[in-house]
């Protein structure tokens, strides 16, 4: 489970429970001139370019001179081992997404004629949209992205690279009616059909594919696998549906076949014999494609918490696909920050008090919480779904078995929060702020509230409840909704907590002003400030959009008898004002008791009232308003980021004696070089 930032302006450690992608990022003047890296006395540049929504920055990787040439081998080891599946991200993303993307490329590199002209910049930024989305399709709405150059203009370029591109790619690029919504969540319709990710053969529908799992999973199994993580699914010439499974001599065996290279070479330089285990388990999972290998990796990995170096690496995320069954490729390379992940230790080890004091039934809690471990770490790189565009944390495994028996790993990626907080940006709080006070509060304590909910989110709120015995995974249950209401319950976790006195008496903050700037700063970015980032007249389709509208939704209709938030007009601009804490706080607690009973009992139809009620329909209105304001500020709604080069130093022998770090000038350049290297499909 992953969480994101949302905004640019002040990010001082935003969260899922925050924004996920930008929008909580508070404003303030921030001291950007911080040297480089390398020990230069030059000012490092944070923006490498912005386009489109979009802004791609660079981070830097604290303490990693501090590393043990062992470590920093391993580090680049494993970065090398990510960078090589790159290209299975385009290809599960859409069929088609490879052959555009390389045609594009190849007119870009080959391309000599008039680079002045308005329509070539429109190109340049059509190729860059699609390196930033991992393909055609935006990478947080969802929706495909249309070139702002014409047809005609495309096949001048063809001619004059004399680059040969069949009719049926022309049409997919220019023709919106094809291929118009990569992950569709439109319960009217069927959601494998209307959807555009390659994770389903074109004529499978999606009750075929659940018909196919429910004949095959046994909901009483209490350790069952993750079916349909790692493969494929086709008919064959007898319409039997069929598995096609990723792995060494399967699907995408090129790419895996480099990816298990340097997994081997790691092994070499793995820091404790454990890690090395667990990199034979992983290797054997790429080699077998058995999901009960990958159970055993990560109740392995897990476990292994004795480490400066860890890495995030495989078939993971499910948010891609609209059944919940099939995982995103992703790699991400951490090294622990040791002083910050102290600090937020304390929440791991009170994590059963959390439990027993939550609002939730005592028939859905769990009696025993395990193994939470929660580290910050600083990112040394990052490739599949996690780049360009990056979560700021990621709480592992997903299994809920392993979850409940051997607890699981919340990370905050604490370089990349640093990045956003040093890059320019501003003037989303003052214009959304309804008061001087909620201004002065968010500058107070917004950075503690955000790195507080962070953690609350990811620790404790995903590891807490459990699942009514028999019911099934929330995927089986709760279906194309299982996604936005485990955010949600995580999310109300966060609130929940983020206002109880025992976090003062904890240690972790001084006074409950900590929650009241987390919850004006929710409510904003969850009725207001996140609209900016939908087309006129969309609905929500993102599972984190979704989840905090939801929240916030909910929580202003049962709070309107007694005003607990207030809706008013001043100056034209719409503003929401909480005007009692302690009362939200408990409507938060109600609705957190709802949203746990739906997952524990695997309720479907509570859960689609609950979504599509509270956090699907927009306020046509009110989002053009909103539009309007954040147009004046000029700020880019979405970033990214391009990854650091780390380069081994090797003496006359080959032997690396040093890993050195540099930087792309340029996006395109960190993209085409890439493509280069890593393009193993």
């Amino acid at each position: 489970m992953k969480f994101y930032i949302i905004t640019l302006s002040f990010i001082i450690a935003a969260s899922s429970f925050l924004g996920c992608n930008n929008d909580n990022i508070k404003d303030a003047k921030v001291e950007t001139k911080v040297k480089n890296s390398n020990n230069s006395n030059e000012e490092f540049k944070w923006q490498v370019d912005t386009f489109a929504d979009l802004r791609v920055l660079k981070y830097q990787i604290p303490g990693f001179d501090k590393l043990s040439l062992r470590q920093k081998t391993l580090v680049y080891y494993l970065t090398q081992a990510g960078y090589e599946g790159r290209d299975i991200s385009y290809d599960q993303n859409f069929k088609y997404n490879l052959p555009i993307r390389k045609a594009l490329e190849n007119i870009y590199k080959t391309y000599k004629g008039d680079k002045t002209v308005d329509n070539w910049k429109k190109f340049v930024v059509y190729l860059k949209r699609i390196w930033f989305s991992n393909g055609i399709h935006h990478h947080y709405s969802n929706d495909k992205i249309m070139p702002k150059f014409s047809r005609e203009y495309f096949e001048t370029l063809l001619s004059q690279t004399k680059i040969n591109v069949d009719n049926n790619i022309k049409n997919i690029i220019f023709d919106p009616n094809i291929a118009h919504k990569k992950v569709s969540l439109d319960p009217s319709k069927d959601l494998l059909l209307s959807s555009s990710v390659n994770f389903y053969a074109e004529d499978v529908n999606q009750n075929e594919v659940e018909s196919f799992y429910k004949n095959i999973i046994n909901k009483k199994d209490k350790t069952p696998i993750s079916y349909g993580l790692n493969s494929r699914i086709h008919k064959d010439k007898n319409g039997n549906i069929i598995e096609d499974v990723y792995k060494l001599n399967g699907l995408y065996g090129n790419a895996i076949k480099r990816i298990v290279y340097w997994l081997e070479k790691a092994k070499t330089v793995a820091e404790n014999e454990k890690q090395k285990q667990g990199f034979d388990l992983l290797i054997k999972y790429y080699k077998t494609g058995d999901l009960n290998v990958w159970d055993e990796y990560n109740v392995h990995w897990v476990q292994n918490t004795n480490v400066d170096i860890d890495y995030i690496n495989s078939f993971i995320e499910v948010y891609n696909d609209p059944l919940g069954y099939r995982g995103s490729y992703e790699n991400i390379v951490e090294i622990r920050d040791f002083e910050a992940t102290a600090r937020m230790k304390i929440l791991g080890e009170n994590a059963q008090w959390f439990e027993d004091n939550s609002p939730i039934m005592d028939e859905h809690k769990k009696e025993k919480v395990v193994g939470i471990t929660y580290k910050v770490v600083n990112t040394a790189g990052e490739s599949g779904d996690a780049s360009p565009s990056t979560p700021i944390g990621v709480n592992l495994p997903n299994a809920n078995w392993i979850r409940s028996r051997y607890g699981s790993k919340s990370v905050s990626l604490g370089n990349l929060i640093a990045a956003y907080f040093n890059a320019p940006g501003g003037g989303m709080l003052e214009e959304f702020a309804n008061s001087k006070e909620e201004i002065e509060l968010e500058k107070k304590y917004g950075n503690l509230a955000d790195k507080l909910t962070t953690a609350l989110h990811e620790v404790i709120g995903h590891a807490s409840g459990k699942i009514n015995p028999g019911i099934g995974t929330p995927k089986e249950t709760l279906k194309n909704y299982a996604s936005t209401l485990e955010e949600a319950r995580a999310d109300i976790v966060a609130l929940y907590y983020v206002m109880d006195p025992y976090m003062i008496k904890l240690g972790l903050m001084d006074n409950l002003d900590v929650g009241k700037a987390a919850y004006d700063g929710y409510i904003s970015n969850g009725l207001l400030k996140q609209l900016k980032r939908i087309k006129p007249g969309n609905d929500l389709e993102e599972a984190h959009m979704r989840n905090r509208q939801l929240i916030c939704n909910w929580a202003f209709e049962k709070g309107a008898k007694e005003n607990i938030i207030e809706k008013y007009t001043e100056n034209g601009k719409t503003h929401f004002k909480v005007n009692d804490y302690k009362k939200l706080r408990e409507l938060f607690g109600v609705l957190l008791r709802k949203i746990q009973k739906i997952k524990s009992e695997g309720d479907y139809e509570a859960g689609k009232r609950l979504v599509e009620t509270y956090g699907v329909k927009v306020d046509k209105e009110l989002h053009k308003e909103v539009l309007a304001r954040v147009k004046k500020l000029n700020t880019k709604p979405y970033s990214g980021f391009v990854n650091p080069y780390l380069i081994p130093q090797k003496d006359k022998d080959g032997k690396i004696t040093n890993i050195k770090i540099e930087y792309p000038k340029t996006f395109a350049e960190q993209m085409l070089k890439y493509s280069n290297e890593y393009g193993n499909l």
